[in-house]
């Protein structure tokens, strides 16, 4: 069931010519959405498309020019999102707007090893970009993120993911409105769920009440 944040991230080193359409998070006794697992999950479809975040530098992302080995491309293709991830790493998936920007942002994170586009959380098979737009399919634009948590926490995605967006807008990212540019942690573990609402709960705390439209966060996490 859908929640008050959501959230999605991926990695990758080509853009993708076509959405992906990934399946319904899993159904946990909490929430959030993962990628690797064979858990019951709720349709969903992947897509991003805004500018790049300007966000890693505040974490000391990108401070030396020491090589970094080279990430797998986005794959382009369309199906349930039941594929697992490669030995000894994760999924996650966040959606913070429009998913290029958010991709790219993720891409640079050291430890993470692929990123995919797509749509989620919606109730429409293979949806056309016109579909999404629409506000009737209830799809997401998201990123999942393929991470060696050897190298790179999922704190630190979260990290990445708050960097990047205003959580008291709903349905909105900078001049991208829409439901398919709300804001969403979408958990694949137990564990990533409840590193999602904790932080979350931290996000609260730094909001100030002014007013009432901007005095909580509004994002999902499934």
């Amino acid at each position: 069931m859908l929640r008050s944040l959501t959230l999605v991230a991926t990695t990758s080193t080509s853009t993708i010519s076509k959405p992906l359409l990934f399946s319904p998070s899993r159904k946990l006794t909490l929430f959030f959405s993962p990628f690797s697992l064979p858990f019951p999950q709720t349709k969903r479809s992947l897509s991003l498309h805004r500018s790049p975040m300007n966000i890693l530098k505040s974490f000391g992302f990108g401070a030396n020019n020491k090589p970094t080995p080279p990430m797998q491309n986005s794959a382009v293709a369309q199906g349930p999102d039941d594929d697992v991830p490669a030995p000894a790493q994760q999924f996650a998936q966040f959606g913070a707007g429009c998913f290029w920007g958010v991709e790219l942002a993720f891409q640079r994170v050291p430890g993470v090893t692929k990123t995919e586009v797509g749509y989620t959380q919606g109730f429409r098979d293979n949806p056309s970009y016109e579909d999404v737009c629409s506000g009737t399919t209830n799809h997401n634009e998201v990123v999942r993120v393929q991470y060696d948590p050897k190298e790179c926490s999922f704190d630190t995605l979260l990290d990445v993911f708050w960097a990047g967006l205003d959580p008291t807008t709903l349905n909105r990212q900078g001049n991208d409105v829409g439901t398919q540019y709300r804001s969403g942690i979408y958990y694949y573990t137990p564990e990533q769920e409840n590193a999602a609402r904790e932080s979350m709960e931290k996000q609260q705390k730094t909001v100030e009440p002014k007013d009432c439209y901007r005095a909580s966060t509004r994002q999902e996490v499934l």
